[in-house]
């Protein structure tokens, strides 16, 4: 069961609240439609169920809150937009994304596939997509976890009616397996149609509370759908009778041959086609829409639940009003209902529309006021407690997640294609051009350039690892943005690492042979220190990738995680540089000792080479500059982490 207690939104500038004070339930087995116009507050309504925007209020799903669910995107599917993919990863690589971010097993995805429709269509780019497939992959995402909950804005908008049909039949189906179906519309044929209850929205309160039933015979009207090749004459003629008859007859011209007539019946209307010879194709009844101001029906005030404004949908008290009350014995006792026992049900206020304006002394509007003013106000409850706007979750398989997310698409491949490519080109020139060191021609490192390929191409893909996930952000696509978790962060350091690390080494090994193949074994040994050097090159492109991860996730761009990456050599070098060009008094000689000596231990396998070694490398200008600049990143990033935790 869903309950949503008490939803307000925060108040715009000047203007009031999107959504004042809505309470309403949705029961399991049943599908709920959430109506209104456009502007009606539909989407900010589940915005703040789901906790996605601030204001006040609580919802519980199943007795708990969303933020007291240990694995939310298991007892609730959500859908409030189109799949925010990236446009060249498939449906199947898609869902297995999703898959590891909410830790259900890779073989869910086929039985999704096959439950949603998609299996012919499953190795299909995001980016082909048309809108009834998007809506058929958001559905799958939002099944993907077996939710109890589906929680669905416009779901069948843009589509077809056989789409819509379709779409309805699943949700149809999910609600008699027991779930919970609550999705908005601002169709009310469609609501009447396919719901089981309906919440009727209008300017940001709610107005009714339906069964399907009652909605569409004390909220929609009925009328006679006619088709008629002389269908102008048809409507000239019903009009001209009913004037004659003094009766309240509507005829709407639709496009091409139809009629929507309102106020009439099929008898009526096929006895003056008959008398007229008037050919007639289609003669049916058909469920209409609201009108332009549709009102509750006398008859059908006892079925429906109209919520007065503010204080009443708080008050544990119910009233109910007969059929012949006028308007201000029913705010009487809606604004005495403090005195009235309390009961388990919630509370209902009936109110009959148009009755009174806020401005005469008998209207809820004041009767509430007295209300308030009143000692027993003091019993009702407080306002609704506030609605924080929590980080989304961590993927609970973060590691597998990364590794689908990096290998999903082409351009980590296309960006590694490019960097071997150009690296074995411009070591092949260097070696032409001579004065270039072996070492850095097995790099492809000429003098003027900042950095080789490598390292560039490593620090692209860090900074691609977090910069596709707020530019398509798969794991929390509602919110529009990345949870900065420490989880999520180990995982993409790590994967940057492996690649930066996979990088470095075939780079190497295809500039020894383009060297081999064009020059011979004279440019194609191996230097007497490759393994100082072997670990400052890995050290380079590692802490590349590393920069680019960082500097990503803080900035939220792909372009700002490059441009770190860049800044090392060209801003932070010089500086360092600066730094260490005066004179220096004292020296770090023996520093593996003293070391050796604090920790009271000797180093295994002659560890203290490798820690001298390791201090010399960071010695090194850009070594030095590149830990100071991962050092300074990494803080950022758990600056901005805790400081979204307190928030």
């Amino acid at each position: 069961m869903i309950q949503a207690i008490g939803l307000t939104s925060n108040p715009r500038k000047e203007l009031p609240p999107a959504v004042d004070d809505v309470s309403f339930e949705a029961r399991p087995g049943r599908v709920t439609a959430l109506l209104g116009a456009p502007g009606a507050g539909k989407t900010t309504t589940l915005r703040l169920m789901l906790e996605l925007q601030r204001g006040r209020g609580i919802t519980y799903f199943r007795g708990r809150p969303l933020h007291r669910i240990a694995h939310p995107s298991r007892e609730v599917g959500v859908l409030l937009s189109e799949v925010p993919g990236h446009p060249a990863r498939t449906i199947r690589g898609q869902l297995g994304m999703v898959c590891a971010a909410v830790g259900v097993p890779m073989r869910r995805v086929d039985e999704v596939i096959e439950a949603v429709g998609l299996v012919s269509l499953c190795d299909e780019r995001l980016g082909t997509l048309s809108r009834g497939m998007d809506r058929r992959l958001g559905l799958a995402c939002a099944l993907l976890s077996d939710p109890h909950s589906l929680v669905l804005d416009d779901p069948a908008g843009g589509l077809s009616v056989t789409e819509g049909r379709w779409l309805h039949g699943i949700l149809r189906a999910h609600a008699a397996h027991g779930g919970t179906v609550l999705f908005s519309t601002d169709d009310p044929k469609e609501a009447a149609r396919t719901a089981d209850r309906v919440i009727t929205l209008e300017g940001g309160r709610l107005v009714a509370d339906q069964e399907a039933a009652d909605f569409a015979r004390t909220r929609l009207r009925p009328r006679v759908a006619v088709r008629s090749p002389h269908a102008a004459r048809l409507g000239a003629l019903l009009a001209k009778e009913a004037r004659a008859a003094q009766r309240s007859v509507e005829v709407v011209r639709e496009d091409g041959n139809r009629l929507s007539v309102y106020g009439s019946t099929c008898a009526d209307i096929g006895e003056t086609a008959f008398r007229h010879g008037i050919l007639v194709h289609q003669l049916a009844d058909e469920t209409g829409d609201m009108g332009p101001h549709a009102t509750l029906p006398a008859e059908g005030l006892a079925s429906a639940t109209v919520v007065a404004p503010a204080l009443l949908t708080s008050a544990s008290a119910t009233s109910t009003p007969t059929d012949d009350a006028s308007t201000e014995d029913a705010s009487t006792d809606d604004a005495s209902t403090e005195d009235a026992p309390a009961t388990d049900e919630p509370a209902t206020a009936v109110a009959a529309t148009g009755a009174h304006t806020p401005d005469e002394p008998g209207s809820t509007a004041e009767s509430l006021t007295r209300a308030a003013a009143s000692p027993g106000a003091r019993d009702l409850p407080q306002l609704p407690p506030p609605i924080a706007v929590r980080q989304a979750p961590s993927p609970l398989r973060p590691l597998r997640y990364e590794l689908r997310r990096a290998t999903g698409v082409g351009t980590g491949y296309l960006t590694a294609i490019t960097v071997l490519v150009s690296s074995a080109l411009l070591s092949v020139l260097l070696a032409r051009i001579g004065h270039t060191p072996q070492p850095r021609l097995l790099a492809a490192w000429p003098r003027d350039c900042p950095l080789p390929p490598a390292a560039l191409g490593a620090g692209l893909l860090g900074a691609l690892a977090f910069g596709e996930e707020f530019r398509h952000p798969a794991l929390a696509a509602d919110r529009g943005t990345v949870p900065r978790r420490l989880g999520l962060l180990a995982a993409k350091l790590l994967v940057a690492s492996v690649t930066a690390l996979a990088l470095a080494v075939l780079t190497v090994g295809c500039d020894l042979e383009m060297l081999y193949l064009v020059y011979g074994r004279d440019l194609a040994g191996v230097p007497a220190d490759w393994l100082s050097l072997s670990a400052s090159w890995i050290g380079l492109t590692v802490g590349c990738a590393w920069a680019g991860v960082l500097a990503a996730g803080i900035f939220r761009s792909t372009t700002a995680g490059l441009a770190a990456v860049l800044a090392v050599p060209v801003v932070v070098v010089p500086l360092v540089q600066k730094t260490l060009a005066g004179p220096s008094v004292r020296k770090a000689a023996g520093f593996s000792e003293r070391l050796r000596e604090l920790l009271l231990m000797q180093w295994p396998f002659g560890g203290a080479r490798y820690i001298a070694a390791g201090a010399r490398l960071v010695a090194q200008p850009v070594g030095g500059a590149l830990m100071l600049s991962l050092t300074a990143l990494l803080c950022a990033y758990l600056l901005t982490t805790l400081r979204s935790r307190v928030r």
